[in-house]
């Protein structure tokens, strides 16, 4: 297993790592270049002694790249191949691709078409560099053709990183794979052959550290609009900090955020700003006897995450109150949990084989060791080996706020360091919960949530400190989430 992860990654968290090592300095022609040697070392571990044919049949994206690169190296080894581009050379989606096209260009034949099945039938090897990772739906076009006419051929095929089709019964089903960095997911819902999993060079703390690739977690609305509610469930002796939360929700992409607090807090919350829904609870903290009225109201606002406990004050009936909300919630929509609820988290002997579904907690140091029994000083290493436990126990996907965030949802830790001194100012925490509740709403899983929130609220931080310096507070972050966004996307997804 590779050192950056415990367990194998998918597609999209690969293209995370992918970009967040490009941002520790490591550039895509590296990547690619070593990729394609590797591809071409496996390659020689199934082909007859040089001057043996190989076919590689590619496309114009990056795994079409690993393979005409791959064709390079066998050609310098003596090796025969032919290369058949299923798509214009016009039409080769980067700059490291085209390279690795044009350096092959003069050195072995050629052909941009579909191969026909006839000719890929005498080769020993076929190279499938069609379609990597982030393949979606059932294959198409070209690709499809190519695919048939290398099923047709019965000629034996290595697959770089992932078979082409792995999302469609009629993909490819090589005799071996030579996946990249670390194991994916996809590779165990079909029938891969051999794997071999290869080193191409990304550092472990691109998965482990966050970085900007965290925003290719983000879920762009469809032709329909934004969607996600986002219920935050707070507030009592303090009013500022769900309003806080709500704001957070909308200006990080939820189309609506409910408040449900107190009277006396509601009324203040609805002063904030005319874009919050506020319904009010009880009268000036929530009881036990407030709670089969809310929970009537959230299930029938059918909202996609709620947020719950800031704000919310410490009095025993509140913990109970929250303490119910919670249990009753848990298993029927994503909660995040954060300051005065985390006291009321069901206990590890309270929980069920099931857990508690998804949910989010969100301490800073002080809670999670008040509440938690964690250390907030020692060695980064020996911290986060706490949080991963304690989050196993739990069953929940724990974010501890600090000087470095930590996170883990029991088999995966991550750290964040991304963010500016002058975030530590009252207010910022319930930002943060906020954010990973809107993108729990937008049907973002927890720990993809906890990694993206902790960055994208740090980056906001970031670029309002470089305007505000130490007078920095909670509201300027909320201000710099949309552009965050805007900067975030545009450097992972050029075309976005």
């Amino acid at each position: 297993m590779w050192a950056g992860s415990r367990r194998t990654l998918s597609s999209e968290e690969m293209a995370v790592v992918e970009q967040n090592a490009v941002a520790l300095g490591v550039t895509i022609d590296a990547l690619m270049e070593n990729a394609g040697r590797v591809v071409a070392e496996e390659a020689t571990r199934h082909l007859p002694s040089p001057p043996a044919r190989v076919a590689v049949v590619a496309s114009t994206g990056n795994n079409g790249g690993d393979g005409t690169c791959a064709a390079y190296y066998l050609q310098q080894w003596g090796y025969a191949p032919e290369v058949w581009l299923v798509r214009p050379p016009a039409e080769i989606q980067s700059r490291a691709a085209r390279r690795c096209y044009d350096r092959i260009e003069r050195r072995c034949p050629i052909h941009v078409r579909v191969p026909r099945t006839e000719e890929l039938a005498t080769i020993p090897l076929v190279v499938d560099a069609l379609l990597g990772t982030g393949q979606v739906g059932p294959l198409r076009g070209a690709i499809r053709d190519a695919v048939e006419a290398i099923r047709a051929s019965r000629a034996p095929v290595l697959s770089i990183d992932l078979p082409t089709g792995v999302t469609d019964p009629e993909g490819l089903r090589p005799a071996w794979t030579v996946t990249l960095t670390i194991e994916k997911d996809e590779l165990s819902r079909v029938a891969s052959g051999e794997v071999t999993v290869r080193d191409i060079g990304i550092p472990p703390e691109a998965w482990r550290r966050t970085g900007p690739g965290e925003f290719l977690f983000f879920r762009p609305p469809g032709a329909q609009g934004r969607d996600g509610r986002v219920v935050i469930i707070g507030g009592g002796p303090y009013a500022g900090a769900p309003g806080l939360a709500a704001l957070a929700a909308l200006r990080s992409g939820a189309e609506r955020a409910t408040v449900l607090a107190p009277e006396g807090a509601a009324e203040r919350i609805q002063s904030f700003s005319p874009n919050l829904i506020v319904r009010a609870f009880g009268v000036d903290r929530f009881r036990p006897t407030d709670v089969p009225e809310i929970l009537e109201f959230v299930r029938s606002a059918h909202p996609q995450a709620v947020v719950i406990g800031m704000g919310a004050g410490t009095h025993p009936e509140t913990t109970e109150a929250l303490g119910t909300v919670i249990r009753e919630l848990a298993n029927l929509v994503p909660l995040v949990v954060d300051a005065d609820a985390l006291v009321a988290l069901p206990k590890p002997e309270e929980l069920g084989s099931d857990g508690l579904g998804a949910v989010v907690a969100t301490p800073n140091t002080g809670e999670v060791e008040r509440v938690f029994g964690a250390p907030t000083t020692g060695p980064v290493a020996r911290r986060a080996e706490a949080v991963a436990r304690i989050a196993a126990e739990r069953k929940v996907t724990l974010v501890v706020k600090g000087a470095v965030d930590l996170g883990s949802d029991g088999e995966t830790v991550f750290e964040n360091t991304h963010h500016h001194p002058a975030m530590t100012v009252g207010g910022v925490g319930d930002v943060l919960a906020g954010v990973i509740g809107s993108l729990l709403a937008q049907g973002v899983r927890p720990l993809h949530a906890a990694r993206l929130g902790t960055y994208w609220t740090g980056e906001a931080g970031q670029r309002g400190a470089s305007r505000r310096s130490f007078g920095l507070v909670a509201t300027d972050v909320i201000d710099e989430l949309p552009a965050s966004l805007v900067s975030g996307l545009e450097r992972v997804r050029p075309t976005a």
